[in-house]
């Protein structure tokens, strides 16, 4: 069977437009395709991979754990689960976890609980969820709905109700919409599919203040921004403002399927028995797995490390916003930094970045209009500067050939 970037769109769903590439190889941030060229990763499996391609620690633990217990469902406990469950309690001031196999899960989850609380509590009228515009909560219908992105929810019938957004870092547009029916606050602590935004400093203070003002709850979405991203394990940690429950996934596995919901016992009670469920969520092998990717990518010496390049890169992409009339500016936090298209450019993000993957780099796009930079968090600095070389010259002549 001779398989081909051809074959997908002969047996795959269209709901992708996958590069004119096939991969079959990947080691640390270098991928490989089927015709033996080599990329520099600046995707990470869109923040997934942490510790990049095929780490060593994975392999281990993973031939380790298949010869051990793969799966066994969530009728029992069982020691894996449980292991990571207490390390995020030694690591994170929160108090209970529950596991699933993705974000669009963790924030499905999160979501119904947060209604759950509201209903038990203060009864069925207090179930409003406010969100923000140019958000992304994932694929599920309930948080697609929550996203703040028409095209993304739109043409699959009637939405679920209750759903408000507001202006992203627009304090007073969330006034205006807050009531006794708020029942939570849900925001991404740096708007990732929306554009690569963080919030405005004393933004998220000023909403958890608002939220618990009519006993809401707020969720701070970290699918993204979690798991040493940003240089902090999480991303709340440099506003100093914790959520009442935190939900996260990509990079907590390593490479591997998981999603986290996190909040206090308090919280959590009101998921009792047959309230919520997940079949595979929290299954041995993926928990297992977590927990080293957990232990390594949260020490002190790690997230020094992912400072250290996170400074590297920034300063490298300034030089090449400085220079490319294409780039009007960079922003971000930590390993997580997106280029901003000019104006005349804007909408040409997805052209760009195809662009780019002959220069040997791969990238992800946020909108028609940034350029996403994520790439693994262990990346070799020297791999950083020869990508972010790569890009400078493939800027340079998409600029000759596309002059505005």
């Amino acid at each position: 069977m001779k398989i081909t970037r051809a074959t997908f769109d002969e047996c795959m769903f269209p709901c992708y437009t996958p590069l004119d590439l096939l991969l079959v190889k990947g080691k640390g941030a270098v991928l490989t395709d089927s015709e033996g060229r080599t990329y520099l990763d600046l995707t990470a499996g869109i923040a997934v991979n942490s510790l990049g391609h095929c780490p060593k620690l994975l392999n281990k633990v993973l031939k380790k754990q298949s010869r051990t217990l793969i799966h066994c469902s969530n009728i029992f406990a069982n020691k894996y689960t449980l292991t990571l469950a207490k390390t995020l309690q030694e690591k994170t001031p929160f108090e209970r976890f529950f596991f699933v196999n993705s974000g669009a899960e963790a924030n499905e989850a999160a979501l119904k609980l947060a209604r759950r609380y509201a209903f038990d509590k203060y009864g069925a009228e207090k179930a409003d969820i406010i969100s923000f515009s140019h958000s992304f909560h994932g694929r599920t219908f309930f948080t697609v709905t929550v996203g703040g992105q028409d095209k993304y929810s739109d043409g699959f019938g009637p939405k679920p109700g209750a759903v408000i957004h507001v202006p992203f870092n627009d304090i007073e547009a969330l006034k205006q919409v807050l009531s006794d029916k708020t029942c939570a606050i849900i925001a991404e602590p740096v708007q990732g599919e929306g554009g690569i935004i963080p919030a405005e400093p004393g933004f998220l203070a000023q909403v958890k203040e608002l939220a618990h003002s009519v006993n809401a709850l707020l969720i701070f979405d970290e699918v993204q921004t979690g798991n040493a991203r940003t240089g902090k394990l999480y991303a709340w940690e440099h506003s100093g403002v914790q959520p009442d429950i935190l939900t996260t996934a990509k990079g907590l596995g390593g490479g591997l399927p998981i999603g986290a919901v996190m909040t206090s016992a308090e919280i959590a009670s009101h998921f009792g028995p047959g309230t919520h469920g997940s079949t595979f969520g929290g299954n041995p092998l993926i928990c297992a797995a977590a927990t080293e990717i957990l232990k390594e990518i949260s020490s002190d010496k790690f997230l020094s490390k992912v400072n250290e390049r996170a400074e590297l890169l920034t300063a490298e992409l300034n030089k090449i916003a400085d220079k490319s009339p294409l780039i009007a500016k960079v922003r971000g936090l930590g390993l997580l930094q997106g280029l901003v298209l000019a104006e005349e450019y804007a909408g040409k993000a997805g052209e760009i970045q195809r662009f780019l993957v002959n220069y040997g780099v791969l990238c992800l796009t946020a909108g028609g209009s940034v350029l996403r930079i994520a790439p693994p968090l262990n990346i070799k600095k020297s791999q950083l500067r020869q990508a972010c070389a790569k890009i400078a010259e493939g800027l340079e002549d998409y600029s000759r050939i596309h002059q505005i």
